[in-house]
Formats: structure tokens, C-alpha cells, sequence
């Protein structure tokens, strides 16, 4: 990606080095307030229970703080972050101004070890993730060398795509879909709670996309190779890939974040079309998304 010159987002809050070290998150819902997306995409697991209620820390805040020191290339994933985050906020603003409303733009918290949100306590393993309770994204930057290095899913506009996927649950925070499909999801038998989460999860994919599309039609951001950096990613993250990875078969009424062909399908589709209008997800019948 092209991002020289880029402005630099001002809703950043740098909470690196006080965290309460690596701390082991617990599994327990908390009402659906929280979308802890790459957490499920590597594990497979429900993305409404995530949150730490405790765990195990193995540092004091003091003894992190004392030693913490952000490494050259944490320091260029920062910039990098703020970068991209301002680019959501510009193009989510022209958007939402489209359609005759004001655009909320969310915070993003950079952070090391466990942080505290509105949703809860959460540590670094939960990956990335976005809190409705205080609308803002939470991010240990850490989880970008993963990307790379453990799941071969790396570049620039991959770890653009991680950010923009969260910011697509803000999206859907704001239009009021986020919470209507929580309060369905809690009526709903967990196979059919699944279903809805895939939907959910589909259209924050394609949210990304319709970012991808804007910005570089506002900034030319786009290199040759990056969308395809984006769909390797979201190939790498489908349900049925890491299950197939993990346990060597795949449980499809346990998916809840979609099949690698579907999130490509989605991400490809919200980058090509770029209208927000485009994105249901939760009309067409379950087996043809």
C-alpha cells in the first residue's frame, strides 16, 4: 500500500507496557457486546466469548512498564495502524455522509499483554477485536508477526484488512445491525446463532472491502498485488480451513465466522462494488452467501 504523506489518525490511545502481562483468557459471554474476530478466525471458537473473567498473569504492570521497549518494526505496525485507521475514517465519513447521516468515528487502543475495554478484561490471544460497549478496536500489534509468520497470511493490505474488518462491526454498531443480530443471537438455538454470526462476520468482510475501494479511489493507495495479499488472508481465516487445520475435518454447524470462500467472496465483492448497499448479508438464503 501507498501511504506516504497519509495522515495519521488522532483516535489512538497508546496503552503499551501496562498491561497486566500475558494474561490466559477465561471463555464467558458477555452478552454479545464484543467481536473478538481473529481470535475465532485461529481457533474456532464462539466469537461472544472471549473475554478474560480472571486468568493467570505472569507479570506485574509495574515489572511490564519498567521493561517494556516497542521494537522498531511495533513502532512502524503503529504508524502503519494509525495510518489506515484515519483512512476508515475518511472514507466511512463521505459514506455515512451519503446517506444523510453523521459518521461516529471509533477510538483504537494499542496495547501489550491483557487490556480493560467496556466489554471486559481481554488478553493478547484474544487477537484483535472490537468493543461496542465503548465503541472502540482493540489491538496487542504483536498479532501482525503472526499473521506473518504462523499463518503465512501477511503484507500490508492483509493487516489493513484485519483493522478494516473491525471497523466494519463499528460500521454496523452505528446502523444499529450489530445489536439487532446480538439480541437475535440470544433467542436462537447456537446452531442457528452460528448462522447469524457468519452473516454478521460476512458483511464486516465485505465492509472491508467497500473500504479498500474508497480509499484508493481517494488516495490511490492500492499496489499491484495488495487485494490479493487481502484474499490470501481471508482464505487463511475461514472456519473450514482452520478447523480442517486444527482437527483435520471440518464441523459446519459450528461455524460462525464463514468458509474461506466466503470470506474471499465477500472481501472481493466489497472492494469491486464499493456500496454499502450491496452488503446484505442476512436476506439471501444461508446456503448461497
Amino acid at each position: 500500500m501507498k501511504l506516504d504523506g497519509r495522515r495519521s489518525s488522532n483516535n489512538v490511545e497508546d496503552r503499551r507496557g501496562s498491561g497486566r502481562g500475558r494474561t490466559i483468557a477465561g471463555i464467558g459471554g458477555i452478552g454479545g457486546l464484543i467481536i473478538a474476530a481473529l481470535f475465532v478466525w485461529l481457533s474456532g471458537g464462539n466469537p461472544l466469548s472471549v473475554i478474560s473473567q480472571g486468568g493467570s498473569s505472569f507479570a506485574s504492570s509495574d515489572e511490564i512498564r519498567s521493561e517494556y521497549q516497542p521494537t522498531p518494526q511495533e513502532e512502524a505496525y503503529a504508524d502503519f495502524a494509525k495510518k489506515i485507521l484515519a483512512g476508515t475514517e475518511d472514507v466511512w465519513t463521505e459514506e455515512f455522509k451519503k446517506m444523510g447521516l453523521a459518521y461516529r468515528a471509533p477510538k483504537m487502543v494499542l496495547y501489550t499483554g491483557s487490556v480493560e475495554s467496556a466489554c471486559g478484561q481481554a488478553s493478547s490471544a484474544v487477537g484483535p477485536f472490537y468493543c461496542s460497549g465503548d465503541e472502540t478496536l482493540y489491538i496487542d500489534l504483536s498479532f501482525f508477526d503472526q499473521m506473518d509468520k504462523q499463518m503465512n497470511a501477511g503484507g500490508d493490505f492483509a493487516f489493513a484488512y484485519v483493522i478494516a474488518h473491525e471497523v466494519g462491526h463499528h460500521v454496523q454498531h452505528l446502523l444499529g445491525t450489530l445489536s439487532d443480530a446480538h439480541s437475535q443471537m440470544a433467542r436462537m438455538s447456537q446452531t442457528e446463532a452460528n448462522k447469524l454470526s457468519v452473516r454478521t462476520e460476512l458483511q464486516a468482510d465485505y465492509y472491508a472491502g467497500v473500504w479498500a475501494y474508497h480509499d484508493n479511489r481517494l488516495f490511490n493507495s492500492l499496489e499491484e498485488g495488495d487485494i490479493e495479499e487481502g484474499l490470501n488472508a481471508a482464505s487463511k481465516i475461514g472456519d473450514d480451513y482452520l478447523q480442517k487445520q486444527a482437527q483435520g475435518y471440518a464441523v459446519p454447524e459450528t461455524f460462525n465466522h464463514g468458509r474461506s470462500d466466503q470470506r474471499v467472496r465477500w472481501l472481493k465483492k466489497g472492494a469491486a462494488s464499493g456500496s454499502i448497499r450491496d452488503g446484505d448479508t442476512f436476506s439471501p438464503n444461508y446456503n448461497s452467501l
